[in-house]
């Protein structure tokens, strides 16, 4: 194991090109770093370039050692480009953000230009939008489910209601009907794509039934009425038959005699 040395340690006589050394973490062994020589080397590889972005040149300082990507990030601030919408041009060819400027041969003093990434520009802003789409449409179904949830409630209300014998008005039915119908064209209205079209088709089902649901109700609500005006009609023809058969004391007419008989009081005598 080494440890760090005093000059000529290594080679037995003192020799002051022989550089330190030091034990780094893990058992390497390195040459000591020296402070001074990093200063040096750090401001040796700091460059000054010139970028020209329409009639203005900005001046900027970057490691010699930065990609172009480093540079456009640098360079959103003073042109107010995004980065995705910039394209930087040196000795007349296209720069691919991953290159270093180093490799390219960028140096201190360079001219680089700036240009506008039409299609690039164009390619974020209609990602944006969609994202922006995508957003007001789950918004929009959080919404509908939330009315959707509130409508359920009410449906099974009148379930209950239907089934323990309660009265259920023709009003209320029309009503949670209709809510039920503009809730359903809401949702038809509504573009989704991906995972949203899932939460769109459930809330449609949902929907779709508790309407099938009323209309049940409404059937089972007319059927009934029906029945008891049948009931009641038929309560009255039969009162108005018995009232035939039995007869009505009061209207009773007398009894008429024939013209052919006649009264009188000889009796007939028989010898």
């Amino acid at each position: 194991m080494f440890f760090s040395s005093r000059r000529g340690d290594i080679v037995g006589h003192d020799n002051t090109d022989i550089a330190e050394w030091e034990l780094r973490p893990g058992g390497m062994v390195v040459q000591k770093r020296n402070s001074d020589v990093n200063q040096n080397f750090t401001s040796k590889s700091i460059i000054k370039v010139r970028v020209k972005y329409g009639s203005s040149y900005h001046h900027i300082q970057i490691s010699s050692h930065a990609s172009f990507g480093e540079l456009k990030k640098i360079l959103t601030e003073p042109t107010g480009l995004h980065v995705q919408d910039q394209k930087l041009i040196y000795k007349n060819k296209e720069r691919d953000s991953k290159s270093y400027l180093d490799v390219e041969r960028v140096k201190d003093g360079s001219k680089l230009v700036l240009l506008v990434d039409i299609e690039s520009r164009e390619r974020r802003i209609l990602e944006k939008l969609k994202v922006i789409k995508k957003e007001k449409t789950s918004k929009s179904l959080t919404e509908i489910k939330l009315e959707v949830d509130k409508l359920c409630k009410k449906v099974a209300a009148l379930e209950a209601d239907d089934s323990t014998g309660g009265i259920i008005t023709e009003l209320d039915v029309e009503t949670m009907t209709e809510n039920l119908m503009r809730t359903l064209i809401a949702l038809d209205e509504i573009y989704v794509e991906d995972e949203l079209k899932l939460q769109r088709r459930e809330l449609v089902r949902r929907v779709q039934k508790h309407i099938e649901t009323l209309d049940m109700l409404r059937m089972t609500r007319q059927n009934s009425i029906t029945l008891k005006k049948d009931e009641k009609q038929s309560n009255v023809h039969y009162g108005i038959e018995f009232q035939k058969r039995q007869g009505n004391p009061k209207q009773q007419q007398p009894i008429q005699h024939s013209d052919s008989v006649v009264v009188t009081t000889k009796w007939e005598t028989f010898d």
